[in-house]
């Protein structure tokens, strides 16, 4: 009996499976078959939605708080003392008017130079820090762009290697993660 023939035969003893089929736009589809696929109503979105507000900016060094967009609001603000507010890639959803703000466009992309960021962010953090008022640097999740601002401000203004930085700014804040071209750039930045 050819191998062929004896996968045939053994076909009928095999179980029946149904398998789940995810798209990247989050469509699902149940496949009990070769010709039986079968859409699944959408119960959920295709992604994991955070309810949570995460509006608690972590202290990084004196004056200097690290923090998602959630952070912009104005009782946040208030509670932390914090007057100035450098938005990186993101604008701050909410301004007030007492609140010294700057946008500084950056997309959080590997390719995306941050040099040209650092140059304009370190520049407004600093003047807060000199003038002894508190600053919030932000993005839209506090998890690439803003940390890879706060990790750049330690290495150019205190002097610190790469993964002291990184260390310091991650205990304040543990769910950072700089994309990978940023940690390749920062950790440049800190050999010069």
């Amino acid at each position: 009996m050819s191998f062929l023939n004896e996968l045939r035969t053994k076909r009928h003893c095999l179980k029946p499976t149904t398998t789940t089929l995810t798209y990247l736009d989050g469509r699902k589809f149940e496949e009990s078959g070769p010709d039986a696929l079968v859409e699944i109503p959408r119960t959920q979105f295709g992604f994991i939605v955070d309810a949570k507000p995460d509006n608690v900016p972590a202290k990084i060094v004196d004056y200097v708080y690290l923090g998602s967009q959630d952070c912009c609001d104005p009782q946040v603000l208030g509670r932390f003392d914090i007057n100035n507010v450098l938005s990186v890639g993101v604008d701050a959803p909410s301004k007030c008017e007492k609140i010294a703000y700057r946008f500084v466009q950056c997309l959080d992309l590997p390719q995306t130079n941050l040099l040209d960021v650092l140059k304009e962010s370190v520049c407004f953090i600093q003047d807060a820090v000199q003038r002894q008022s508190n600053v919030l640097v932000h993005c839209n999740a506090g998890v690439s762009r803003s940390a890879s601002v706060m990790i750049g401000y330690l290495i150019l203004v205190c002097g610190y290697n790469y993964c002291n930085a990184y260390q310091i700014v991650k205990k304040s804040r543990s769910c950072i993660r700089p994309n990978d071209g940023f940690v390749e750039q920062l950790k440049k930045l800190s050999s010069k």
